[in-house]
C-alpha cells in the first residue's frame, strides 16, 4: 500500500493540479501532472460513482493503482503532484494491463526514468 505521505489529500492541491497540471492520456487512463515544491511525489486518485457504483470496484481500482505506483516510486523523478483519472472500462482491465498503460503514461509525461 502507498504510504500517506504519498497521497494528496487537500481539495486546494487537487484543484491547483486540475487548473495548471499537464495532461496526458493513453486509452482509459489519463494523467494530470504539476511540480510541486516537494521532494516527493503525490498522488491523487479520484475514483467516482461514474466509473462504478460499487464501492468495491472502486477500491480494487484504487489498490491496484497504488500497488504499480509504490513498485515504480524509486524509478520516478521527484517532485510532482500527480491526479490519476480512470475511464469505466478500467474495471474489465487486468493488473498487467493497468500496470502497462500507466507506465506508458508515466513515461510518455518523462516522469519515469
Amino acid at each position: 500500500m502507498l504510504s500517506r505521505e504519498y497521497k494528496l489529500k487537500k481539495e486546494n492541491d487537487f484543484k491547483k493540479v486540475f487548473k495548471n497540471g499537464k495532461y496526458y492520456q493513453q486509452e482509459f487512463i489519463r494523467i494530470k501532472i504539476l511540480k510541486n515544491d516537494l521532494e516527493i511525489d503525490r498522488f491523487g486518485f479520484p475514483i467516482g460513482l461514474k466509473i462504478s457504483k460499487k464501492a468495491v470496484q472502486r477500491n480494487k481500482i484504487k489498490r491496484r493503482l497504488e500497488e504499480i505506483i509504490r513498485l515504480k516510486l524509486n524509478q520516478m523523478k521527484s517532485g510532482f503532484d500527480i491526479i490519476i483519472l480512470v475511464n469505466p472500462e478500467i474495471i474489465e482491465k487486468s493488473y498487467q494491463e493497468i500496470e502497462k498503460a500507466l507506465i506508458s503514461l508515466f513515461k510518455k509525461a518523462n516522469i519515469l526514468s
